[in-house]
């Protein structure tokens, strides 16, 4: 298996030169990705676009003779160093210029993170066994296709994941698929939950209790037309729990209730602001 992986090692470092150059040399941006990365520091303000649209030029050149066979030692070997060349480069960008943009795959800006680092070193080591590959990519691939195929997917999917100015094309997405599927809006109200607490600090019957409390918020949960707030709490020497009852559909901190219940007897200490709040699916609080 490692003389397929090693193999397959020209693809993956020439489609991600290619994939670099393109940026390089044929998006609008390039001037602004140049602008914002570490060669303006590196090599001034005057010689960092020409340095840009170069190493674009090189990578075409180089990623083109990877991708094309016969597969020679030496084109991998120049792969190589110049992979070390980019991990040398990022190394001196998060050191000298932190702030500065990576300026690898993308004109969007992403500082240097260990991800472009974690992405350099790969390449270093994809070149690496490339280098010491006896065979040739297409009698690899040829011999073992679906093997083949499995690891080019593979390491072009990690090179994918290790580019933090990529997420945009796929991470956000999957953020935001996970956000419907999840409904991270508890109890289907609608409400956040910072709405709710901005609400209840506001209210008369938080100041009231707030010297009794010893926790932010614990744990909270819908039920009907009330949204219950629960904080752990100290009240006459026994640990009890502050029980805030915030309606909804109002927004008036007058509307805030609260309950104080002791956590070992589950018994109503204390109940301010009025009526007592409805029952909960695990509270009943009754006046005290």
């Amino acid at each position: 298996m490692i003389e397929l992986i090693a193999a397959l090692q020209p693809l993956v470092v020439g489609a991600v030169l290619i994939w670099s150059a393109r940026v390089k040399l044929f998006s609008r941006h390039a001037a602004a990705a140049a602008n914002r990365s570490a060669l303006v520091r590196l090599l001034g303000q005057r010689r960092a676009l020409p340095a840009y649209r170069l190493l674009g030029g090189v990578e075409l050149t180089l990623g083109a003779l990877l991708l094309l066979p016969p597969a020679l030692r030496l084109e991998a070997l120049a792969a190589t160093i110049l992979a070390v060349g980019f991990l040398a480069y990022l190394l001196y960008a998060r050191r000298a210029a932190p702030t500065s943009a990576c300026g690898c795959l993308s004109a969007r800006s992403a500082p240097v993170s260990g991800r472009s680092l974690g992405r350099a070193a790969l390449l270093v080591v994809a070149g690496a066994l490339a280098v010491a590959s006896p065979g040739g990519w297409p009698a690899a691939l040829s011999a073992r296709p679906i093997a083949g195929t499995a690891v080019l997917l593979a390491e072009l999917a990690a090179v994918v994941a290790l580019s933090p100015e990529l997420d945009a094309a796929w991470l956000l997405p999957l953020r935001r698929l996970r956000a419907r599927l999840t409904h991270p809006l508890r109890g289907g109200s609608g409400v956040p939950l910072l709405a709710t607490v901005q609400q209840l600090q506001l209210s008369d019957a938080y100041r009231r209790v707030a010297p009794l409390l010893r926790s932010d918020v614990r744990e909270h949960w819908d039920d009907g037309d009330w949204r219950f707030v629960g904080h752990a709490a100290h009240y006459q020497g026994r640990p009890v729990t502050a029980v805030f009852a915030v309606p909804l559909a109002d927004q008036e901190p007058d509307a805030v209730r609260v309950a104080v219940v002791d956590d070992a007897t589950g018994h109503t200490l204390l109940s301010l602001a009025g009526t007592a709040p409805p029952a909960g699916p695990r509270l009943a609080v009754v006046p005290a």
